[in-house]
């Protein structure tokens, strides 16, 4: 495993509002009008692949993950929950949960994908506190 480093971004910033974090990992809210809900969970140690982690690790990894799915579509009542991992850009592990909707500026396809259609949709507004709340409340139960 390598150690944090300050070119890289998730290590040395947080990476969005944080909504929730233990010693391990956070989750954090991006900021994208488009996109209400959009949160990613970042591994707090600076790692490149899931294989680098633990089994233990990556199962806790992916029990957050889950966890804010669940909050997501919950509080945003999404048609869809995309769930990607790429690091190609930032190799440092992290999870981007984004909730999609048939009328989203990118559908069908992915939001790093061609635009398809410009402005923002009016979504049920949802605040980071409400957001925390929820995880917190979630994630207490399965920590």
């Amino acid at each position: 495993m390598e150690s944090g480093s300050q070119s890289c971004e998730l290590c040395s910033n947080p990476g969005g509002a944080i909504l929730w974090q233990s010693p391990l990992c956070r989750v954090v809210r991006v900021d994208d009008s488009h996109y209400p809900g959009f949160c990613r969970v970042i591994w707090t140690e600076h790692v490149r692949e899931m294989t680098d982690l633990a089994p233990e690790a990556r199962e806790y990894l992916m029990r957050i993950v889950f966890a804010v799915e669940s909050v997501v579509r919950t509080l945003f009542a999404p048609q869809k929950i995309n769930l990607a991992s790429f690091g190609n850009m930032v190799p440092h592990v992290h999870w981007h949960i984004i909730p999609r909707w048939s009328d989203d500026r990118h559908f069908p396809e992915p939001v790093w994908g061609k635009v398809h259609r410009d402005g923002i949709v009016n979504r049920p507004p949802v605040s980071s506190d409400e957001m925390a709340h929820a995880l917190s409340r979630l994630l207490g139960m399965i920590e």
